[in-house]
């Protein structure tokens, strides 16, 4: 059933008279139902043109006022001996160049003055194919996508311009239309392109898929349509570090939404005129959302640091347990890049021993995306088979929204070390046994002199919630500390020259510092653990 009723004819024959695609002329008339939009482009030119002849016969019948009928018959005409060249010519074809660009192979297309062809060529199978074919070549795994498209900004400024052309004919007839009442373009294009995409890939669309696939319009032909604006509107268009022209969507928008009827007439022509080509894909993009894997990891080197250790421009050591894991998801997912964070991290010359260390790495744009539960356990053996300075327990995938736990234990939550520490003095066991009984002491503690370079300058308190000391010689012990986690333990020790106070030192009254350190536990339960 054709979607236009009597009510619609004279929009419909000014439109087509000027240059409009019967798709765009659907959406101005507020054809908000899919099926009519979704039919074969040259049905629907045919169906049209029979609906128009019966507007021609009334013109012909109607006796008052010959000349304007002449006129407007002239005009209805030439819109219909327009769609009878594209009939006989056929359906718009398509084709990839050498470059990777698409074109059309049809010059006798009537480019549509609004839509600049985007919902007549490039909404025909031949036209979906060729964007499937590059999307079946990128070699992402997907078992749904997400659709988006980007079309020239001129293409408001058009529709604009059309819009304004309707409502005063429209005003005319005591009828009003208003911009909400026309169908958006992207919208109609979604209507017509989603099934076929689903068909010709056979995964569903999906507006949460993770995978995406864009493609990007461009008309240099009529890219100056929007200079006027800027003109009229200068403080619409202010230039964007990220973006290569001011003529942004949102800014044309803006501008439009701005400036008056009367001044957008006298800048730009109503109706627009019509182009000699169609638009042209600047590009074709297929992207996947970040996948992120989290687990624990034991570090027993203490001459490896959490993440690469790189001073000016040099490498001061050969890897690192970001890279260590890292590296072995990179190539698993086939990811471009990735981001390693983890609950606190320790010093080069430090282990973290017990159940490890909470960590995440985010995968970025990762081609691979499904694993089973005994593949991800292959892969955790795999790391830690690689090297004996680290292991990876709890492997798993996990959620972006998952990995804010592991963000709360950073401040929140205890972290347990064991230390060895030296004294100037010579002790007996009797001199330490009092910090066994010290619980939940307050240390003020001001950002070390070993970390000023990379955090800002500020006075923490932290609690050392318990101690307890195992005597090794007259100038040696060992102390187990649970503290708050954000504490600095060597600091707690040495006092970093009087910025950490009290520390074992002053409570000691004597010159005490650290040779090993160990972290013990960070209890933080996240990400949950595995059965082996």
């Amino acid at each position: 059933m054709f979607p236009l009723t009597e009510e619609n004819k004279h929009v419909a024959q000014l439109l087509l008279s000027t240059g409009t695609c019967p798709r765009c002329i659907f959406r101005f008339c507020g054809v908000d139902f899919h099926a009519p939009y979704k039919r074969p482009y040259k049905e629907l030119l045919n169906e049209l043109q029979k609906f128009l002849e019966t507007e021609k016969e009334e013109l012909i019948s109607d006796v008052p006022n010959p000349p304007p009928k002449k006129i407007r018959l002239q005009e209805l005409e030439d819109g219909i001996d327009g769609i009878d060249n594209l009939s006989q010519n056929g359906e718009g074809r398509v084709s990839i160049l050498e470059d990777g660009s698409i074109a059309s192979k049809n010059s006798n297309l009537n480019v549509c003055n609004v839509c600049l062809g985007i919902l007549q060529e490039f909404c025909e199978k031949e036209f979906i194919k060729k964007v499937c074919q590059k999307v079946e070549a990128s070699g992402f795994e997907f078992t749904n996508l997400v659709f988006s498209v980007s079309f020239p900004p001129q293409l408001s400024v058009r529709e604009h311009a059309a819009w304004l052309l309707v409502k005063q004919e429209m005003g005319k007839q005591n009828l009003s239309l208003g911009r909400n009442d026309i169908v958006q373009l992207k919208e109609a294009y979604k209507w017509i392109t989603h099934p076929l995409f689903s068909e010709e890939l056979g995964v569903p669309i999906d507006g949460k898929s993770l995978f995406e696939v864009s493609v990007i319009f461009a008309h240099p032909e009529t890219v100056e349509d929007c200079h006027f604006l800027r003109a009229i509107c200068p403080d619409c268009f202010k230039p964007a570090k990220n973006k290569q022209s001011v003529f942004t969507r949102m800014a044309v928008m803006k501008a439009l939404n701005k400036i008056k009827e009367e001044d957008f007439r006298k800048q730009f022509p109503c109706p627009p005129n019509s182009p000699k080509a169609v638009c042209t894909v600047l590009e074709i993009e297929c992207a996947h959302g970040a996948v992120f894997v989290a687990g624990r990891y034991n570090k027993y080197s203490r001459n490896l640091p959490q993440t690469p250790w790189i001073i000016d421009g040099e490498r001061k050591l050969e890897s690192s347990v970001e890279e260590l894991i890292s590296d072995h998801l990179l190539a698993v997912f086939k990811a471009e890049s990735f981001n390693f964070s983890s609950s606190g991290r320790e010093d080069v010359d430090v282990r973290t021993l017990g159940n490890g260390r909470p960590f995440a790495i985010e995968l970025v744009n990762p081609h691979r995306v499904h694993f089973t539960s005994q593949e991800i356990k292959e892969l955790q053996q795999k790391i830690n088979n690689s090297s004996n300075k680290i292991q990876v327990r709890d492997l798993q995938l996990v959620t972006r929204e998952a990995i804010g736990h592991m963000k709360e234990g950073e401040e929140e939550k205890t972290k347990s070390y064991s230390a060895l520490i030296w004294t100037n003095k010579a002790i007996q066991k009797k001199d330490i046994e009092f910090l066994n009984d010290i619980k939940d002491l307050k240390i003020d503690q001001k950002t070390p002199l070993r970390v000023l370079h990379r955090r800002p300058l500020a006075v923490r308190t932290r609690i050392i919630h318990s101690m307890e000391t195992r005597y090794v010689d007259e100038h040696h012990f060992h102390l187990y500390l649970k503290t708050q986690a954000g504490t600095y333990i060597k600091e707690f020790v040495h006092g970093d020259f009087g910025r950490t106070k009290p520390n074992i030192g002053s409570l000691m009254n004597m010159t005490a510092d650290i040779l090993e350190l160990d972290v013990e536990s960070v209890d933080v339960d996240w990400p949950p653990a595995l059965d082996d």
